[in-house]
C-alpha cells in the first residue's frame, strides 16, 4: 500500500483590509484608555476592559494559517489562528479531484468559465516556494492553495492525469 505523509504550513499575508481593521479597533481602545486616565471614572475604565477584549478577539481573526496534511489519498485543511486556535476547514478526497493545477496554467483553460464556488485557504498570491494552485472538486467547488512542488507531486504520484505542475 501507497502512503505517503506531507504536512505543509502557509501563512496568509495580512491585507489592507487587515490592516485597517486592526487599526481602526484599536485607535477607540487608545483614546478611551486615554480619558479613563484623565478623568478616572469607572466607566471609561469598564469600556477600556471591553474594547482590549474586542481588540484580542480581531487580532485573532486577521492572523491566520493553513496547515495542509496529505495522509493516505487525503489532503486535510486546518486554520489555525493567532498560532493558537486550530479549526478543521475541509477534507479533501484526492480521487474526487476533477484537476488540480498551477492558478496561471494553461490546463485550467477550460474550467475558467465555470461556475463554481471558490474557497480560498491560501496567502492570496504566489510566494517564492509556494505556487498558487486551484483545484477543482466534485465540479462544483474550487480551492485555492499554496502548494510547494513536493506537495504537488506526491499529490501527483496517485493522481497522474488529474495533477498538474507545470
Amino acid at each position: 500500500m501507497n502512503e505517503s505523509y506531507k504536512e505543509l504550513l502557509v501563512k496568509k499575508e495580512r491585507g489592507a483590509k487587515e490592516a485597517m481593521i486592526r487599526a481602526v479597533s484599536l485607535v477607540p481602545t487608545v483614546l478611551v484608555g486615554l480619558l479613563t486616565l484623565m478623568t478616572t471614572k469607572i466607566i471609561f475604565f469598564v469600556a477600556v476592559i471591553v474594547l482590549c477584549v474586542l481588540d484580542y478577539f480581531i487580532f485573532q481573526w486577521t492572523d491566520i494559517e493553513y496547515e495542509y496534511l496529505y495522509l493516505d489519498k487525503e489532503i486535510s485543511v486546518d486554520k489555525i489562528m493567532a498560532k493558537t486556535r486550530r479549526k478543521k476547514v475541509l477534507t479533501i478526497d484526492v480521487n474526487k479531484i476533477e484537476i488540480m493545477a498551477p492558478e496561471k496554467s494553461h490546463q485550467l483553460d477550460s474550467y475558467r468559465n465555470r461556475q463554481t464556488k471558490v474557497t480560498d485557504l491560501s496567502a492570496g498570491h504566489d510566494l517564492p516556494d509556494l505556487k498558487l494552485y486551484s483545484v477543482y472538486y466534485e465540479g462544483s467547488q474550487k480551492f485555492l492553495m499554496n502548494l510547494t512542488e513536493d506537495f504537488a507531486k506526491t499529490i501527483k504520484g496517485i493522481a497522474p492525469r488529474k495533477v498538474f505542475t507545470e
